[in-house]
């Protein structure tokens, strides 16, 4: 993809006028040459960067078509008694995300906020997902606890949420998958 990308900037820069000197000293046409060349530059520029974005939502399309696709989200209601510093992702044993959260991160996580965790491939069947959480609990010791789902993939996408939430009547966080329809 970008050998392509590449080779079509590259076909462009070749393609693109270069402005000459006058020997004659034709000072008054350059300013307005100049002015042309740069809207024709903005104009291949904004050219750009749609053909990126349209080559992005291709390469999605054909690395994660929708009939095997599995996306895994985290959201965090409240997070009292909870704070988030690393989420370990496993599916059917095997490690497939593990992301380590700023300050920023889990305010925005805190406030409402929904992070796309993994994007990936799952064949129909059956599968396991269990997530690790990492972080500070109640009276500031560390804690890991996980949670673990049997998930049944069909054809179409799939929707996972990793949903950490406040529990008040233990005064402790819960940790649950769930499963969006």
């Amino acid at each position: 993809m970008k050998s392509a990308f590449i080779t079509f900037l590259a076909a462009v820069a070749i393609s693109m006028p270069v402005l000459a000197d006058d020997a004659s000293g034709a000072a008054a046409e350059a300013p307005v040459e100049r002015s042309s060349l740069d809207a024709e530059v903005q104009s291949l520029r904004r050219d750009v960067v749609d053909l990126n974005r349209d080559l992005f939502m291709l390469e999605e399309d054909l690395l994660f078509p929708a009939s095997t696709q599995v996306a895994v989200f985290i959201s965090m209601d409240v997070g009292t008694f909870f704070a988030l510093d690393s989420v370990q992702l496993k599916v059917d044993d095997k490690e497939v995300a593990n992301y380590l959260y700023t300050e920023r991160e889990q305010d925005a996580l805190k406030r409402g906020g929904v992070q796309r965790l993994w994007l990936g491939n799952m064949k129909a069947g059956n599968h396991e997902v269990t997530a690790f959480f990492i972080g500070r609990g109640p009276h500031t010791r560390d804690y890991k606890r996980g949670t673990t789902l049997t998930v049944e993939k069909g054809v179409g996408a799939k929707y996972l949420e990793l949903r950490i939430s406040d529990k008040a009547s233990q005064l402790q966080p819960e940790f649950v998958v769930k499963v969006w329809e």
